[in-house]
């Protein structure tokens, strides 16, 4: 049965008539038929019968309006606690990261929320194509791709931007080109490089230097984590690319920028649709969107 039925068949109980109720409803009293009619094919016995010039209800009409009271009430309560549901601070909202936005902004967005919402906080570092599947299991999810590379599928996501983020070549303290500024691709196209994985987000950002370069850069570690690889710089066996503003190297590490080439990552926000009518959800958008700024 629909309850859009069931409201006409208990207007029509408590208002006399197919006019009063279409005039109540703001329909014509054809439509008002219409939808008697259907009612009445879910049924097994008469709802309505002519009195007469007027439709009136069967005993089992007046049941069935009489049920359709509770049936109003009830829903009226399911709706309330469904918008009580989304418009709660207090319901919990999960938030799933790559490791170095999960490192920078963790911790401070636990701190500026202050438990309202209370957050449910995973690291996930997939491959690119793996984080819109993320969804599924999270509110929020924060992943990363380079600029250059295909964007996110659109239509099955909300796409928050959060932050577009320099990659810098990352030197070791004591290497010749630390001193400088900032460096080109021709001072580093022929250094030994730390990359991702292959399949993972920044994997294309090398291709961006190499294209550059117009050459093949020579690849020998193959690093997720930036914190490994920062420790593999710092040794002094090979560079990388890693980002200017969530990373966080150590010491014997310093990052330059390419004065030549812009090598970015974009780092969103990804989320179903539906997840944006919820008050939690969007109170930790707004916080993760203070987070970039900042």
């Amino acid at each position: 049965m629909d309850e859009r039925h069931l409201t006409v068949l208990r207007e029509l109980a408590e208002r006399g008539s197919l006019v009063a109720v279409a005039r109540a409803l703001h329909v014509t009293p054809s439509a008002v038929s219409q939808q008697l009619a259907a009612l009445q094919r879910t049924c097994p016995v008469p709802l309505t019968e002519k009195r007469g010039r007027t439709l009136a209800l069967t005993p089992a009409g007046e049941a069935l309006a009489a049920a359709a009271v509770d049936v109003a009430t009830a829903m009226d309560a399911a709706r309330r606690a469904v918008t009580g549901h989304l418009e709660s601070p207090t319901t919990g909202v999960s938030v799933a990261a790559f490791h170095s936005a999960a490192l920078a902004w963790f911790g401070p967005l636990l701190t500026a929320l202050d438990g309202t919402p209370p957050l449910r906080c995973a690291d996930q570092d997939v491959a690119q194509h793996l984080f819109p599947a993320l969804v599924a299991d999270y509110d929020v999810v924060l992943a990363h791709r380079p600029e250059a590379g295909p964007g996110w599928p659109a239509r099955r996501l909300r796409v928050v931007p959060l932050l577009l983020e320099p990659l810098h070549v990352a030197l070791a303290a004591g290497h010749p080109l630390a001193d400088r500024e900032e460096l080109t691709v021709a001072d580093v196209a022929g250094e030994r490089w730390i990359s991702v994985h292959e399949g993972f987000p920044l994997a294309g950002a090398l291709d961006v230097v190499a294209a550059a370069a117009r050459r093949p850069l020579d690849v020998v570690h193959r690093i997720n984590e930036f914190f490994v690889a920062a420790s593999v710089v710092a040794s002094g066996d090979a560079v990388a690319l890693l980002p200017s503003r969530t990373s966080r190297p150590e010491p014997g590490v310093v990052l330059r920028p390419l004065a030549d080439v812009s090598v970015n990552r974009r780092v969103d926000a990804l989320l179903r649709p539906e997840a944006l009518a919820r008050r939690g959800v969007r109170t930790v958008l707004d916080a993760l969107r203070d987070l970039a700024r900042s």
